[in-house]
């Protein structure tokens, strides 16, 4: 639909809608650009705070993936007209404890009247106009790292079905409200080699690594069997808490990937499952990868090296053991 739509021309736009990164970048100054985003989305856990701790998660998560600092939010809410204001109260608290973890100051917001709940942030952050990191940028030889674990749209699913382990909860909560601050300000500290980041939301993994071996003219290589997943997510696929978006993810890409045999069934679902407040899947030089991988870790971040970026080929994804 975007496609359809007239284009405007600013110059100052250093990233707009056109490319699918995770933000855009206006630019002010020669050494000063804004970096904007904005998400919101129905409740996936039953506790009210802990869902506005998601929800501002995974609002503030795309300016990170740009390498942006969150400077400031308002608040999208929808609730029904006989909600529970107490219920209200916790969701928005919820996601201020994360804006105030963030450094982020919500400065107001706008609200409506909704049978359904939904709860989101449009974030602005800022960053240097020369020290963006875009989704498009990977390049042959890079090693595909990544944070955090895949898993949280099949347990979520098992959760509204009530069918999710405590356990399988209580880590995939500890994911979705886990920033991606701390992993964003090693990045940007330190003089590694990155060349292109974007975080893994709702098009899964494989979804993210496509838009970014197609934006960058490059193929990608991942082995499935290093990519780390959250407790139940396997248990979840099998007893077949399969969310819808997983389904579409992968009609969408699956034309561009290719898996070698023997790679279990339900670990390639999982690759394709949508992530709430996901994790960050970074393109960084070979020659910067282990220390990078060693300072994410000192820093408590949890990461793991998933793959690699080659010449443009076919498969676009290929799926290793």
């Amino acid at each position: 639909m975007l496609g359809k739509l007239a284009r405007q021309h600013d110059p100052n736009v250093l990233i707009g809608f056109d490319t699918a990164d995770d933000a855009g970048v206006y630019q002010l100054t020669p050494e000063l650009a804004l970096v904007q985003t904005v998400d919101f989305f129905t409740p996936i856990v039953d506790d009210p705070f802990v869902f506005g701790q998601i929800a501002a998660t995974n609002s503030l998560s795309d300016i990170y993936a740009m390498g942006g600092r969150p400077i400031s939010a308002l608040t999208l809410v929808c609730f029904p007209d006989k909600g529970d204001p107490k219920v209200l109260e916790e969701m928005l608290a919820g996601g201020l404890s994360k804006m105030v973890e963030a450094g982020c100051t919500v400065i107001g917001g706008h609200s409506i009247r909704d049978d359904e709940m939904k709860l989101g942030y449009s974030v602005t952050g800022t960053i240097h106009p020369q020290k963006i990191l875009a989704n498009s940028a990977a390049q042959a030889g890079d090693r595909l790292i990544f944070t955090k674990a895949v898993g949280t749209g099949v347990i979520s699913t098992a959760i509204k079905r009530g069918e999710a382990d405590f356990t399988w909860i209580r880590a995939a909560v500890h994911s979705m409200t886990t920033l991606n601050k701390t992993a964003a300000e090693v990045i940007t500290a330190g003089n590694f080699a990155v060349h292109s980041m974007t975080d893994v939301t709702g098009f899964g993994l494989i979804g993210h690594a496509r838009e970014m071996a197609v934006g960058s003219k490059v193929s990608l290589r991942i082995r499935a069997s290093q990519v780390p997943l959250l407790p139940g997510a396997f248990q979840c696929v099998k007893h077949g808490h399969v969310p819808g978006g997983l389904k579409a993810n992968r009609q969408f890409t699956e034309g561009c990937v290719e898996a070698e045999d023997g790679i279990p069934p339900d670990l390639l679902t999982l690759l394709y499952d949508p992530q709430t407040a996901g994790g960050l899947l970074i393109s960084v030089a070979a020659a910067d990868a282990g220390r990078l991988l060693t300072e994410l870790r000192n820093a408590d971040v949890n990461v793991s090296e998933i793959g690699e970026v080659v010449t443009k080929t076919k498969p676009l994804i290929a799926i290793l053991r």
